[in-house]
């Protein structure tokens, strides 16, 4: 096994932070993240250069990075008491959202992840200051009972509240997730849910591209329910927005080497499957229903 290999779900964050780094450092950057070839680090270059055709599959880290900052700056942005007062980043890795996005001063920013990797990023991160308030929680997401009595307690600040899990529940399993979206449901004051979806169709893709790089690190991909995002409902979720990967890359002018041959199979594609195409991945914002 190379020295760059992903060892464990926290080497995850280091990769993805890489490519926030070269996005970032572009002359039409998108966004710039001015820490995240500081949070990356050597660890962060050794694992991508390890990973096959590593740099020409960083598109779709930037283009979800792209989307869930508009969706995060339009739902923390709303007027009056519409808006989210509180932001639940779970699995929040080395993400700086509160750090370089224009987030209203009075928002309340909560990151939950194991204490190595929020060890490491408050290390990294002394010294520099939020635009709003974070907190940081340390904490094994898999842990159900220490997980719902954390949502006890951030159910109870002033919401509503905003759930981010960018990039997390494509490493759980069916049952685990179905937990998670119920756990949420219960506390009222979580309203939205935001996160990336792939389905059954595009897995074997996204396995091919990067399976075995993830699996080395005991983080294999598994999560592509057959239902989409209607696997949700019956914990008490409903979709509010949906982006879909395909349009959002081509909007964005960040599309793999082949976006030529998927936009003519689209186009040629009926009219009454194009919806199932577009469903292939994309990015979700889901509200509660209550029903749980």
């Amino acid at each position: 096994m190379s020295n760059g290999a992903i060892r464990n779900i926290s080497d995850t964050a280091r990769w993805v932070a890489m490519y926030r780094a070269i996005e970032s450092e572009r002359p039409d950057a998108h966004f710039h993240d001015p820490y995240a070839r500081r949070l990356a680090g050597e660890r962060g270059e050794q694992i991508l250069r390890s990973v096959p055709k590593g740099r020409a599959w960083g598109w779709p880290m930037v283009v979800r990075t792209c989307v869930f900052d508009e969706l995060i700056l339009r739902t923390t942005g709303q007027a009056g008491q519409d808006g989210a007062r509180t932001v639940l980043n779970l699995a929040c890795g080395l993400d700086v959202r509160p750090y370089r996005l224009p987030l209203p001063a009075g928002l309340r920013w909560i990151e939950v992840d194991l204490p190595e990797i929020l060890d490491y990023k408050e290390e990294m991160l002394a010294g520099e200051t939020p635009v709003c308030e974070v907190e940081r929680v340390r904490l094994d997401l898999a842990d159900r009972p220490a997980r719902r009595a954390f949502f006890a307690r951030a159910g109870a600040l002033p919401g509503p509240t905003l759930v981010v899990s960018e990039g997390l529940l494509i490493y759980l399993g069916e049952d685990e997730v179905g937990a998670l979206a119920a756990d949420l449901a219960a506390e009222r004051s979580f309203r939205w849910w935001l996160f990336d979806l792939i389905s059954p169709e595009l897995m074997p893709r996204i396995q091919k591209a990067w399976g075995a790089t993830v699996a080395a690190g005991n983080a294999p991909f598994r999560f592509a329910p057959a239902a989409g995002v209607d696997f949700f409902r019956p914990f008490g979720w409903r979709e509010k927005d949906f982006r879909p990967g395909f349009l959002e890359s081509r909007r964005l002018r960040r599309e793999s080497s082949m976006a030529w041959f998927w936009w003519l199979l689209y186009r040629l594609t009926p009219a009454a499957r194009r919806e199932r195409f577009l469903r292939l991945s994309g990015y979700e914002l889901l509200e509660r229903t209550g029903a749980v």
